[in-house]
């Protein structure tokens, strides 16, 4: 690999993107006069100045400079009804009329919470949140207040909202519990972490598959030996399915049959608005029971609101039944192995599971604490800003979702503009 040529080659597609984009441009600078940086969400931000968008339709998306592109991002699987839904809208429009903001219980709530409980088998008892980030911060507060001790194992790579972000090390804003880390999907080394801090853990966080950290499946062994040394120290074992959840019925607890003491939620599970849940055993979440002495307190002004409470039951009700949820698993199957047929020639690789993927730059195995080499950062600069203006919207980082709405047909048209890509920039990447 060249690397002045692949600078060339980014420096000119970072170009074409400045002349596309005025309008997008002059919103950053706007932005920035009320915003640090401009930005609100971190993971937006991308050097020129991020895309805007104003409107989205099924599964696309349009620009605020009029240009339209197919939505392979799904607000990182928050968006797996598309833009559009009209069973949500038709919800959401007939709550508007009864009023949004009641400061009290409503009888949405219950229905949402039963339809939670039934999808998944860990969950006895559910309570929501705003976000997958708070779920996970109530849950581990759970833990801790129920073991009475303070360490937390978590996962090197791990990302499990804002405040809760791991690389080699935690961020410096994730919050201060007792970490200790482990490198993700590692039988042998966890487990002797699990053994020697046994009795002093509160609880073991961790992604079935990484989302944010790659798209990597783990391991049926490592998950199985996570269930069996949690269980033998009295470890709270969390399932963060705030991303995997979608990737069947049931989640990812239900494909691999490891069953974990609590689970986070989020995401599309809210219908495509602010949502977050935190559920499982029943004896663990009594402890939130206000009619008992001594409840823990978990309080949240839009924990049960009604909007997000009616667009939820709305999507699982009406649009979410299981043949539509295999269904878009099984196209973002045979998307992931397209894709990779064209990346490995290459020197990429793609990973994932379902409708949820990743490109990575380099052969496999993807290593999700290990920082990307300058060579590396810039071809997946390359392809981002290269699919861009070809008319695809996906995370920078290389993370694909595929959405209800995106069809077979869609799917094929990002492969085709994939190998374009490659076909185009085959000197630099290779």
């Amino acid at each position: 690999m060249s690397k002045p040529a692949l600078e060339d080659a980014v420096r000119e597609q970072l170009q074409a993107y400045v002349d596309r984009n005025p309008l997008s441009s002059q919103r950053q600078v706007r932005a920035a006069k009320a915003m640090p940086g401009g930005n609100t969400r971190s993971i937006l931000h991308f050097d020129p100045f991020p895309l805007a968008f104003e409107r989205g339709e099924g599964a696309f998306l349009w620009s605020l400079d009029g240009h339209r592109y197919a939505d392979f991002l799904g607000e990182f699987t928050a968006g797996l009804y598309g833009h559009s839904e009209q069973a949500i809208l038709d919800a959401l429009r007939a709550t508007l009329e009864r009023g949004l903001s009641f400061g009290g219980v409503n009888d949405l709530e219950p229905r949402l919470a039963e339809l939670i409980c039934a999808r998944f088998p860990s969950l006895d008892l559910v309570r929501f949140t705003n976000s997958g980030t708070e779920a996970n911060l109530m849950a581990l507060a759970l833990a801790v207040a129920t073991t009475g001790r303070r360490k937390v194992l978590a996962f090197r790579g791990g990302y499990h909202g804002g405040v809760l972000t791991f690389g080699e090390t935690p961020s410096p804003v994730t919050v201060p519990h007792e970490w200790v880390l482990a490198d993700y999907d590692d039988v042998a080394g966890t487990r002797d972490l699990l053994r020697e801090h046994g009795r002093e853990l509160a609880a073991v966080l961790v992604e079935p598959m990484l989302g944010s950290g790659g798209c990597v499946p783990a391991s049926q062994e490592f998950l199985e030996m996570l269930r069996a040394e949690t269980s033998e120290t009295g470890t709270v074992l969390i399932f963060d399915e705030v991303m995997t959840s979608r990737l069947s019925p049931g989640g990812l607890q239900q494909v691999t049959g490891v069953l974990p003491d609590l689970t986070t939620l989020g995401k599309y599970l809210g219908g495509g608005l602010s949502f977050g849940a935190f559920g499982g055993r029943a004896d663990l979440m009594a402890a939130f029971d206000p009619t008992r002495p001594g409840a823990l307190f978990h309080a949240g002004t839009f924990n049960n609101n009604v909007l997000t409470m009616s667009a939820g039951i709305a999507g699982l009700e009406q649009v979410l039944d299981d043949a539509t949820l295999y269904d878009v698993n099984e196209r973002g199957d045979r998307l992931r192995l397209a894709l990779d047929a064209v990346a490995r020639p290459a020197g990429l690789h793609v990973s994932g599971r379902g409708s949820l993927m990743t490109t990575h730059a380099g052969p496999p195995p993807y290593l999700p604490a290990a920082p990307l080499s300058r060579e590396h950062a810039l071809v997946k600069e390359l392809v981002f800003f290269a699919l861009l203006e070809r008319g695809f919207w996906l995370a920078r980082r290389g993370m694909v979702t595929v959405s209800i709405p995106v069809t077979d047909a869609l799917c094929g048209e990002l492969v085709a503009a994939f190998e374009d890509v490659v076909g185009t920039y085959q000197d630099v990447l290779l």
